[in-house]
């Protein structure tokens, strides 16, 4: 019988036990005699949250491959859970062995959103590991950190030992035979950081220091040794098919309903097309794509291994895999056979799409989601999205007239040069794409009334993208241009036709400061969770006059990171880091977008980016003309 942690009534009082018990499908037993590294992988969330992570999936089945390796995983314990392990002084474990974090040699973990930044410090507390990295012993676990929010990791820099700069299959094999080399001397823990931190995609911040001038804006970042790195270049998979890129092909089972209950497969990383507001299609550069044979194979195995009911593809833009058709054409044959759904997601408004939809989905069950972003032809150039209003009324055209009637459609508020017109222009877009519905599909082949939900989240400037310069707006500016969009759907034509909601613009402040935020923001998100601030991504737990409160205290206004205009030659907290672009390149997209100038995509034109470095992928395709020079 496996050891449990958890004692029977403590599991009767807790909402979803299953989340602790780990024991699911596929997850991986070893040892402990037999091995000699322990990795407690962790997502800073809940744990249905976590379980749909296709990152964490890969890393899990890597580690267990190495034979002197056992990885498991951890997440953030839900609210009741946690009031009870610190009221009974119970340590937080990982799932798999219900062993004590704090007994592991390294706690890893996966940083995706800036708003989990209290639940990192609530995982450090509950396994009773310092919070704070310089306190920590050669008895305390590495902790490292990994994901796209590392690429600014200064905010959360004090409570981290070391980051990962990067994709995680190419240089933990090495971390982990230093990390042998350590333990089997008398290295000291600070000698070991000093030398991991001089391996390539390492970052560790105790090896670095900051100066500012007097504005608050920095003066230099340097490193305090001679042989540490002064920039730290990201790890990426050169070849998706070669050995380093492992996939798993029998990953974990959720015992109950996670966030995406479904096989995940991953058909390409990276982007072509250029949104200046998109970190994702910045960081993953260049569009790398998996071999059409392979995934093939990936899929039946996985559908074979986990019994689940769905499949999904993964990436940026799967309309831009080059071999969709085929394997498309494969999954409707597989996944026909086993009466499995296909999940198409990332799709872009064409007519090749929306074929390929109709013929995996019931059109009468399910919804079209559109991404314009913004109301306007004027806005979507300033952003780079490389759609026209023909490209967007065509494809719901065509969708409508394929038997749909019910479409998302997402924008964007508060973006640089946005005007009134602009913002008024989501409503408007809204009703022309409700009106071509009633024009263009004949009553008796309408399936009831189109039914048109417009979102709108609030612009986050975002590090390594054109628009990191770029001033945020304030709370309450979000909130008018909310009620401004709210009041323009009321006064459309098709308005019954169209539902609009919106995000809450408190934790979208909150998020802007953090995502351009450096060190100096440490002692605020220490402060705010010794007040009781986790589950900050969670509504109903985010608590924005504490985090007002903290700020104060610690003499730090959040505007400087938000509403502050930023000069061109500034040196930004992540500059010590390159993500494959050059900060040349993204200041002339921050000039094209304020002349209003559209970029063509990698595949019609290079734009010198810088990412032809790597010589792999959509950088080795002919292209019409442009530059690789960088």
């Amino acid at each position: 019988m496996r050891k449990r942690m958890l004692k029977d009534e403590i599991l009767l009082k807790i909402e979803k036990p299953a989340r602790y018990l780990g024991g699911e499908v596929n997850s991986v037993m070893k040892e402990k005699e037999k091995i000699d590294i322990r990795v407690a992988m962790c997502f800073p969330d809940v744990y249905e949250i976590g379980m749909s992570h296709l990152g964490i999936q890969i890393l899990y089945d890597m580690f267990n491959r190495y034979e002197d390796t056992w990885c498991e995983r951890v997440y953030s314990p839900w609210t009741d859970l946690d009031e009870i392990m610190r009221r009974e002084h119970i340590p937080l474990f990982a799932l798999e062995s219900q062993d004590p974090i704090r007994e592991f040699d390294f706690l890893a973990i996966t940083i995706q959103y800036e708003m989990c930044y209290t639940n990192i410090l609530q995982i450090l507390d509950l396994s009773q590991i310092p919070i704070m990295a310089c306190d920590r012993t050669k008895e305390d676990p590495i902790v490292i950190g990994g994901g796209p929010c590392t690429y600014n990791p200064e905010p959360i820099a004090d409570f981290f030992d070391l980051f990962y700069i990067g994709e995680g299959e190419t240089m933990y094999r090495r971390l982990l035979d230093l990390y042998k080399a350590y333990q089997a001397s008398d290295m000291t823990r600070a000698q070991f950081l000093h030398e991991a931190g001089r391996l390539p995609g390492i970052y560790c911040p105790q090896l670095y220091e900051t100066s500012y001038k007097a504005d608050g804006t920095i003066a230099a970042f340097t490193p305090i040794y001679d042989d540490v790195p002064a920039k730290i270049d990201k790890e990426i998979v050169t070849d998706l098919d070669a050995e380093a890129a492992v996939y798993p092909q029998a990953p974990v089972v959720p015992f109950i309903k996670v966030t995406q209950d479904r096989v995940v497969l991953e058909i390409m990383r990276g982007c072509i097309r250029g949104c200046r507001f998109c970190q994702a299609g910045q960081l993953y550069r260049p569009l790398r794509e998996r071999n059409v044979d392979e995934l093939k194979e990936y899929a039946s195995a996985m559908l074979k291994n986990t019994g689940h009911e769905e499949i999904s593809l993964s990436s940026l833009s799967s309309s831009d895999y080059s071999k969709l058709p085929e394997l498309i054409d494969y999954l409707i044959e597989e996944c026909d056979r086993k009466k499995i759904n296909i999940s198409l997601p990332s799709l872009r408004i064409d007519a090749f799409s929306l074929d390929v939809m109709s013929k995996v989905q019931d059109v009468k069950k399910s919804s079209l989601t559109f991404a314009p972003e913004a109301g306007t032809q004027r806005m979507r150039d300033v952003i780079n999205k490389g759609l026209t209003i023909d490209d967007i009324l065509g494809g719901a055209t065509t969708a409508f007239q394929g038997g749909w009637n019910k479409v998302k459609l997402y924008f964007m508020l508060g973006l640089p040069t946005e005007t009134k017109e602009d913002i008024e222009g989501i409503a408007v877009l809204s009703n022309e794409i409700a009106k071509a519905y009633y024009e263009t599909v004949p009553k008796e082949k309408r399936n009831g009334k189109v039914q048109i939900v417009t979102s709108t989240s609030f612009f986050i400037p975002k590090p390594f993208t054109p628009f990191q310069w770029a001033q945020m707006n304030t709370r309450d500016e979000f909130l008018e241009k909310a009620h401004i969009v709210r009041d323009a759907v009321k006064s459309q034509l098709n308005q019954k036709s169209i539902k609009y909601n919106w995000h809450e613009a408190d934790v979208s402040e909150l998020e802007g400061v953090f995502a351009r935020g450096d060190r100096k923001l440490c002692r605020v998100i220490y402060g705010a969770y010794k007040k009781g601030c986790i589950f900050d991504a969670w509504s109903e737990y985010f608590k924005n006059d504490i985090w007002l409160e903290t700020f104060a205290e610690e003499g730090i206004d959040p505007a400087f990171y938000t509403t502050r205009y930023r000069s061109d030659d500034e040196i930004f907290p992540w500059d010590f880091i390159s993500c494959g672009v050059t900060k040349d390149f993204l200041l002339r997209e921050w000039e094209k977008a304020n002349q209003e100038t559209v970029s063509p995509n990698c595949r019609m034109a290079c734009q010198g980016c810088g990412a032809a470095r790597y010589g792999v992928g959509v950088c080795r395709e002919p292209k019409a003309g442009g530059n690789l020079s960088e």
